[in-house]
């Protein structure tokens, strides 16, 4: 177990980590995470997966990936505009993240998201965002790789 962390560092990485969910759109490299906590980049990164539990890549890949998915249920829009709306640079690799971290690809998430659920009516909204909140444990191209292996694997 490592010992607790500075009190001082963790207020500067809870603002950093708080200007990514404030801006999860933009573009947020560890070097700009960085500046904003006012600490090196090799130190920014091992302090935040240390307090957070996750890298700052991951982290953001996961409010990017959250506030998708609300935008896939709640509105009409295109999933072109939903992935360029939440940081995507383009619509395949979205569509392939979304689909690694979820399962399922935008198009059916919506449809699932607007098919009538009577068993979660009366469950509070933020259990249930909370129950469905991508897991990213391990990175996405770990992911691929263990199915990758798997499907190579003989029967």
């Amino acid at each position: 177990m490592s010992p607790p962390q500075d009190p001082e560092l963790l207020r500067r990485l809870l603002r950093a980590r708080d200007r990514m969910d404030a801006a999860s759109h933009e573009a947020w490299p560890v070097e700009r995470l960085a500046a904003v906590g006012g600490v090196s980049e090799a130190h920014f990164a091992r302090a935040f997966k240390q307090a957070f539990g996750t890298p700052p890549h991951r982290y953001l890949l996961t409010r990017r990936i959250e506030r998708a998915k609300a935008l896939l249920r709640d509105t009409d829009l295109p999933v072109t505009d939903i992935a360029f709306q939440t940081g995507w640079e383009s619509l395949g690799s979205f569509g392939r993240t979304f689909r690694d971290i979820t399962g399922h690809s935008p198009s059916e998430h919506r449809a699932r998201g607007r098919a009538p659920v009577p068993s979660l009516a009366a469950m509070p909204d933020c259990f249930v965002r909370a129950a469905e909140r991508p897991p990213l444990a391990t990175a996405v191209s770990e992911k691929r790789r263990r199915e990758a292996a798997a499907t190579k694997a003989p029967s």
